[in-house]
């Protein structure tokens, strides 16, 4: 373990990596961004792709169906694999000034709360800006070593502990996360109020059930065999960057999850 991970809980580091081909979905599209790629652009072969990042042609096809299903990439029967006009709204040219207002549709714990009419609180553990992990900078596409904003923290539903939250941010999205009390203000909030504003769009998420480590059971008052919901989160800003690396430990007992899927 690195100096920087000391005194973390180890449930919530043992599930915060995203899935191998998750990483590679990332890196594919940060490269067509730098090449200033275009829609209609014929990306290299599966197997060039595989030797270029090192995977496996079934890692490398799980990353492609990935950005196929953000509409980033479509396929060619006997051709291969092309920039869709999806790819334009995942990487829009030029980010929008602070006036402008954005739909957002990754939805936060605050917002769910307010949402349901249920009071949220907060019990801050740690709050601090350090220095990027290697593995940090690969998902969230800093250099290593760059400042993270990083907070743990309890939250509660009318006074009801519900889930143990780690977050990341890269601090030179939004510095103000530094100076910002979360007893009294949100975090998708204060991600609004950055200039320019950052507005959680898109989200990689994942969710795994298991035992709770010792310091899970505690903090989250767990006297039985109760198991946990990890919650794994990267999620992009409107211009495709990453924002929020989070990892989350419900009660499994009081965490329902939902989504909608489509073919």
């Amino acid at each position: 373990m690195s100096s920087s991970d000391r005194g973390l809980p180890q449930g919530l580091l043992s599930g915060d990596a995203l899935p191998l081909y998750t990483q590679i979905a990332g890196r594919l599209l940060d490269d067509i961004a730098e090449k200033g790629a275009r829609p209609g652009d014929r990306l290299p072969s599966e197997r060039a792709l595989a030797t270029r990042y090192g995977v496996s042609r079934v890692t490398l096809r799980s990353a492609l169906n990935e950005l196929a299903e953000r509409e980033v990439i479509e396929s060619s029967p006997a051709r291969g694999w092309f920039l869709a006009e999806g790819y334009e709204r995942v990487a829009p040219p030029t980010p929008p000034s602070s006036g402008s207002a954005v739909a957002q549709s990754v939805q936060g714990f605050a917002d769910y709360a307010e949402q349901q009419g249920l009071r949220l609180r907060d019990a801050v553990l740690e709050t601090r800006v350090r220095p990027a992990t290697v593995q940090e900078s690969e998902l969230l596409r800093v250099g290593p070593g760059a400042a993270l904003f990083e907070m743990r923290r309890l939250r509660y539903l009318d006074d009801i502990v519900v889930v143990l939250e780690h977050n990341r941010l890269p601090l030179a999205l939004c510095p103000q996360l530094a100076d910002t009390d979360f007893t009294k203000d949100t975090l998708f909030a204060t991600l609004r109020r950055a200039d320019p504003p950052q507005l959680p769009k898109v989200a990689d998420y994942s969710v795994e059930a298991r035992h709770p480590t010792e310091e899970e059971r505690r903090l989250l008052e767990i006297a039985d065999a109760t198991p946990v919901l990890v919650a794994t989160q990267l999620a992009f800003n409107q211009n495709g960057q990453p924002l929020e690396l989070t990892a989350a430990a419900f009660r499994g007992d009081r965490y329902h999850f939902r989504a909608s899927i489509t073919g």
